[in-house]
Parts: structure tokens; sequence; C-alpha cells
């Protein structure tokens, strides 16, 4: 895929931007995905972004967070956890089909590619996703299922 320049900074996330990106995260899913998900899914998804041991794993480098950056605003963000898998990837709505969230998966595809030396990245897709996913190269690897409340699709792209 060929990747346009776009006028955002695309870095690693840094300590004090943890607060900021799980607030754009968060109303992005309550915005986006909330409704598809029940009582007990939104509620898993908000305790996992606001659980302390992530934020401990993402002070330690064991959890990393790449962000978006519009001036100082955090405009989009996406994570790695497990080695290879993508935790969280949000565009805050103001910002949707501006190429972030393409160019924020790709970085980390390089990285885990490049400096990593892993031979693919796993996901599981939410329903709103998945068509996403599928034009950056994922495909599907199990049928969609529900996990504590949360639907998901488990995607997988093998890099070249």
């Amino acid at each position: 895929m060929k990747r346009k320049k776009l006028p955002y900074e695309i870095r690693w996330a840094r300590i004090e931007e943890w607060i900021p990106a799980m607030m754009m995260i968060w109303k992005t899913f309550i915005k986006f995905e909330g409704m598809e998900y029940s009582e007990e899914g939104i509620q898993n998804f908000f305790e996992f972004i606001t659980n302390d041991e992530l934020y401990q794993s993402f002070l330690k480098g064991n959890y990393q967070m790449m962000v978006a950056l519009d001036g100082g605003r955090i405009v989009g963000a996406g994570s790695i956890r497990n080695c290879n898998h993508l935790s969280l990837l949000f565009v805050d709505e103001e910002y949707h089909h501006r190429g972030i969230g393409a160019s924020l998966l790709l970085n980390l595809c390089d990285y885990l590619k490049q400096e990593a030396g892993e031979r693919y990245m796993s996901l599981t897709a939410a329903p709103y996703a998945v068509n996403f996913y599928r034009k950056l190269g994922f495909f599907e690897v199990a049928p969609e299922q529900e996990i504590s409340g949360i639907r998901v699709t488990p995607m997988e792209k093998v890099f070249d």
C-alpha cells in the first residue's frame, strides 16, 4: 500500500499522553462501537483502558502505544501487547477518513517487522473495523466471537 504524507505527527506516546489518549479512545469507542456491545462489554472495555496494570505495563515498555497528533492534540492511538498483537486502534471522530488509522497501523507493522523481528500481526477486530483491516491486508483467522460481552473477529496480517 502506498503511503501518503500526513500533516500529523506520528510517534511513540509519552507518559503524559496516556490519559488524553485513553479519553479519546473511550469517547470514540462509545460513539462508534458501544451500541454494538452489551452493558457487560462496555464495562469490560472501560475497565481494560482504565486498569492500572495496563498503565504500569505501558510505563515499563511492555505495552507500546503510538499516537497521532494534530499540534498537541492526540487524534489517534494504536497499541501493541503480547509482542505482536494490536490491542487498540482508535482515531478521533473529527479525524476519520484522513489516513490516520492506516498510518498508525502501518507504522506499528513496520516496527514489528523491522525492529522486533516479528513475522505477523494479530488483532481482534470490532464489527465496525473488519473492512478497514481487510483493506490493509488482514484476513480473518476465525469467525466472529463474543468475549466478555465484546464482539470481535480474530484477524492476522503476515509480513512480506
